[in-house]
């Protein structure tokens, strides 16, 4: 069953340190057709704390999929991405890594840390918002994702 189909709106957690990308995929959300909530935290160790609903986000939602950057102060994405995948209840989330890193490197690191999906940010304003809205209609619509309590 869909989250439409609920009527529940799609939890979206943004992992971005960078005040512009935010506002862009912000933007590229709230011209969605798909109701959603964009939480949206700054580096790895807020994104971790979010996620096991620790200290001020002991109310956070959880995810139905996360965006994350590379390049995170504090603990980068692929530190994030590990701890996640290791987590028996995180690990099922999707997450989408969305980075300015065109390094082969990086792709093979995340992919070898079980991410869902590796997305570069496009530099140009309206292909950055069409990749977000691409993202979000391909998790949301398209893919069947697992249930909390799977």
């Amino acid at each position: 069953m869909s989250l439409e189909e609920i009527g529940r709106a799609a939890e979206f957690l943004l992992v971005e340190d960078n005040p512009g990308d935010v506002r862009l995929t912000k933007e590229a959300l709230t011209e969605s057709k798909v109701k959603n909530n964009l939480n949206v935290v700054g580096d790895g160790e807020e994104a971790m704390a979010f996620l096991k609903r620790q200290g001020k986000y002991a109310e956070a939602p959880r995810p139905d999929v996360i965006l994350l950057d590379l390049n995170l102060p504090k603990k980068n994405g692929r530190e994030v991405l590990e701890e996640i995948k290791a987590d028996p209840s995180l690990k099922r989330i999707p997450v989408v890594i969305i980075t300015s890193s065109e390094a082969e490197q990086d792709v093979l690191k995340t992919y070898d840390l079980h991410v869902n999906c590796y997305v570069n940010k496009p530099v140009d304003l309206e292909q950055f918002i069409k990749v977000v809205q691409s993202i979000e209609t391909f998790w949301l619509t398209i893919v069947k994702l697992p249930s909390e309590i799977a």
